[in-house]
């Protein structure tokens, strides 16, 4: 079953408690008491060291593990009581009562952080008094954030109105949400109904979002292991040469590749796979003089016409 970001967050403070009360413990044994596989705890695990009691990192979870045992390493250095300086309780307390105004947000949960925050308030005074004069509003992705995560939770089916800039163009689609994700940017999974296959959105190229009152119903699928990448390409995909100059190296850094071959010039000629191999001509337009695109063929016709439509129209603005 699909696990949304709050339920992930309720998931990794129990699991605080339970590493506190089992120095040492076995990873397996720790997957099994939470009913996760042992490469969903190793991705909590990597999580959790970045939190802790400061904002300023000087009491972080000292967290590892080999493989197979988790230790932690200053469990009673955490424990200590927490002492908030204003400036932390005025962060809180700002951005508690932004979270608290985002759509979608499941009322149970809004409630619990309201009354998290009056406490907060109380135990701050004179301290958290400036946070009253602050406000904070969220970009689009936050709503969508919040309706997706609630999708998930009461298992609703999606509709979005969602911009491809493949094909440079806006579609509506009805999505039965699987999982919400973060690789560089933030994604959701899910089974899409125009397609009847497994998409990948991304948050922020959603124009549109509106929860329905369809269930949703995604087939068992397994989901994919995004440890090396949202973008995995396969072998039996085409492939696609590209010749770049010294200024479009970048590419090598930014795409999964076969080979790079270094060029006389100081460019490089890089070979890779994509399952869609059409959504390379935003990279040729982007690349300008700096890149070509060498085979396909036809790929590299198409590209050269959409730069002359491109130019054309420039020129048709002047």
């Amino acid at each position: 079953m699909a696990t949304n970001a709050i339920d992930q967050t309720r998931r990794m403070l129990s699991l605080v408690t339970y590493l506190r009360e089992r120095p040492g413990a076995h990873v397996q044994d720790v997957a099994r008491a939470f009913g996760i596989t042992e490469d969903e705890l190793i991705s909590d695990l990597d999580v959790l060291p970045m939190c802790g009691t400061s904002f300023r990192g000087g009491d972080l979870l000292d967290i590892d593990t080999d493989g197979d045992r988790i230790w932690w390493h200053n469990p009673d250095d955490v424990a200590e009581p927490l002492r908030l300086a204003a400036d932390e309780a005025t962060a809180l307390l700002v951005a508690a009562r932004a979270v608290a105004t985002l759509p979608g947000l499941r009322e149970s949960d809004r409630l619990a952080l309201v009354r998290a925050t009056a406490k907060l308030e109380t135990a701050a005074g004179e301290s958290g008094a400036a946070s009253s004069r602050l406000s904070v509003t969220f970009e689009a992705e936050g709503g969508v954030f919040a309706d997706v995560d609630r999708a998930i939770s009461e298992r609703r089916r999606l509709w979005l109105r969602y911009y491809s800039p493949a094909r440079d163009e806006l579609t509506e689609r009805e999505v039965d949400p699987i999982r919400l994700f973060a690789v560089g940017h933030t994604y959701m999974e899910g089974w899409c109904r125009l397609s009847e296959a497994r998409r990948t959105f991304r948050l922020d190229r959603v124009a549109e979002i509106r929860l329905l009152d369809a269930p949703a119903a995604p087939p068992e699928l397994e989901l994919r292991d995004l440890s090396a990448g949202l973008v995995q390409p396969a072998a039996e995909d085409p492939e696609v040469v590209i010749e770049v100059g010294t200024g479009g190296r970048w590419v090598a850094e930014y795409y999964p590749h076969d080979c790079a071959e270094e060029l006389p010039d100081g460019g490089l000629r890089i070979t890779l796979r994509t399952p869609d191999p059409a959504s390379l001509r935003r990279l040729a337009l982007r690349l300008g003089g700096d890149g070509r695109i060498v085979t396909p063929p036809e790929l590299a016709d198409s590209a050269r016409e959409a730069a002359r439509e491109a130019l054309a129209a420039y020129e048709d603005a002047l």
